[in-house]
């Protein structure tokens, strides 16, 4: 059996980590180099860096910024915001990303996850999707979750692996920052329609929602925030409750 990841999110606008309840009311967190380096040393498996408001700025990933979390680093990492094309993937890749983030922009034009996989290879890609119950249906949103758009979260979820998506970070916009507990029925369905990764984000508040998501959720890896920014829990302490309960753990 895979073993499963713990994997710390850094969203970050204006060169700082920041958090927010249900994708609002933002607050400052730390650095994310320090930050970075910090969960690293303490056991994080991967870290993900957000640029949350690139797309709705129009602006291109930080990759100065990328640069900097390479040099303090020993882990895989993800980073992502403003990715859409081939040509902007490549300077985050030599700056020592280890994958890319596509969001909006795969939602605007699907073919970029083709081409992104054709170039870089799936391993590269993950495709984020952040979804919300509306009617009784899990409707994607784009643009840092501010736009509805006609998606359905599995059936989307779907193509982007048929189109070559090498993972896929499912957010629940309902639970993020709400620390209730995963969307744990929508992890189950999903990880039943699709067989590439998941990696859980949304609402992780105490140690027994990750083993709740990782017994019951189908996923591979479980992502939080701003209870690893805010020392509500440590990573240390998370991996050796999940051990003892026989998660299989890195």
């Amino acid at each position: 059996m895979l073993k499963k990841r713990i994997i710390p999110c850094l969203d970050i606008k204006n060169g700082r980590t920041v958090k927010g309840t249900n994708f609002v009311n933002i607050r400052d967190a730390g650095d994310p180099v320090e930050l970075g380096a910090l969960y690293a040393e303490q056991g994080a498996d991967e870290l993900v860096f957000l640029d949350i408001t690139a797309t709705n700025e129009g602006r291109k990933t930080f990759k100065k910024l990328v640069k900097d979390i390479a040099q303090h680093l020993n882990i895989p990492f993800t980073v992502g915001g403003g990715i859409s094309s081939v040509e902007d993937v490549a300077p985050l890749l030599y700056a020592g990303a280890d994958k890319v983030s596509i969001n909006s922009s795969a939602v605007k034009r699907p073919e970029l996850i083709n081409e992104l996989a054709l170039e870089f290879g799936s391993q590269c890609i993950v495709v984020a999707i952040d979804a919300r119950l509306v009617e009784g249906q899990w409707i994607v949103h784009t643009h840092g979750g501010s736009k509805p758009t006609e998606l359905e979260l599995f059936s989307w979820a779907q193509e982007t692996e048929q189109r070559g998506a090498g993972e896929i970070l499912f957010t629940s916009m309902d639970h993020d920052g709400t620390k209730q507990g995963f969307a744990v029925d929508a992890l189950k369905e999903l990880g039943q329609k699709i067989s590439i990764p998941i990696i859980a984000s949304g609402g992780a508040g105490v140690m027994s929602h990750f083993e709740e998501v990782f017994t019951d959720g189908n996923v591979n890896a479980a992502l939080a925030a701003s209870i690893f920014h805010f020392k509500e829990i440590g990573i240390p302490e998370l991996k050796n409750y999940l051990k003892l309960r026989d998660i299989p753990i890195r």
